[in-house]
């Protein structure tokens, strides 16, 4: 198993690189997470041991036990699924960077257990750009009201955007969507929004991180091209 995850990270690392050569970016401007949800901690320590610092956990329940299993070990961990406000205090304390911020509820709730804590989280906007029933996220004009009441937070980073788009398994067909959140940012930018606010970019996954790099994604998360497919449980 160690050997497999490992031979599968240099691909997946050997595909990011290429990927942003091909338009002129710096590899080492992307962040490679690695979705270990559903894969227990051994799993972890195989791609930590060869080089991998950065976890992406969907569930804070999961995510916790994990992170007290391998509280021996430097990782990052980044929360990418939905967050529920009921949460957030347990949130606040566990990850590195919240990438599902999709209210001001939500950020309210999560500012004020960051702050009560004494701890300063990165936190992303997810961003709804397809309006999907199936999905969540805010629509752009409320990702903006959430944007900027995260610029006055007392205790949580913002520190840029998050998008899951309509799934394809071509990412051509998923590309335009990278390329509507890349253009979101910029617009926003130019509107007077803070760079240090915007300067991530969280979209791509194992099947379309490809397209993702090349319209300006800072993370990508990448988990079954990591982990091999996983078991769904009941």
């Amino acid at each position: 198993m160690d050997a497999t995850i490992a031979a599968n990270l240099g691909s997946v690392r050997s595909r990011i690189d290429q990927a942003a050569r091909r338009v002129g970016r710096d590899p080492a401007d992307v962040l490679l997470i690695a979705v270990s949800k559903t894969f227990d901690a051994d799993c972890v320590r195989a791609a930590r041991a060869a080089g991998q610092r950065d976890f992406g956990e969907n569930k804070v329940q999961e995510a916790l036990q994990k992170i007290s299993d391998l509280a021996d070990k430097e990782i990052r961990w980044h929360l990418i699924g939905h967050l529920q406000s009921n949460k957030a205090k347990k949130a606040v304390t566990g990850f590195h960077c919240i990438h599902s911020v999709d209210s001001l509820e939500l950020f309210n709730k999560l500012d004020a257990a960051a702050a009560e804590q004494g701890v300063s989280p990165e936190i992303l906007v997810q961003v709804d750009l397809a309006g999907e029933a199936t999905k969540f996220g805010a629509p752009a004009d409320q990702a903006r009201r959430v944007l900027d009441a995260a610029l006055g937070a007392r205790a949580v980073r913002v520190t840029g955007l998050m998008l899951i788009p309509p799934w394809n398994e071509d990412q051509e067909q998923t590309r335009p969507w990278f390329a509507k959140l890349r253009a979101l940012r910029d617009f926003w930018l130019a509107d007077g929004v803070p760079a240090p606010a915007l300067r991530q970019l969280s979209m791509g996954m194992s099947h379309d991180f490809e397209a993702a790099i090349e319209e300006g994604a800072t993370l990508v998360r990448v988990g079954t091209a990591i982990f091999g497919k996983r078991t769904v449980r009941a």
